[in-house]
């Protein structure tokens, strides 16, 4: 109920947008391959940051 109140850490902040990147990538697959590789790139950058984290 309180978990409101408690700031998200780096890593959970990361974990977020690589899974949003992820998402948006496999929406644009099937539209624009170039924008998904892209975005597929962005995601892999910020896996690479989570791990230097752990």
């Amino acid at each position: 109920m309180f978990n409101i109140f408690k700031s998200k850490s780096e890593i959970e902040k990361l974990q977020i947008k690589y899974k949003s990147l992820l998402k948006e990538a496999h929406a644009l697959s099937t539209i624009d391959r170039k924008k998904s590789d892209k975005k597929v790139f962005e995601a892999n950058e910020i896996l690479i940051k989570m791990e230097k984290l752990s």
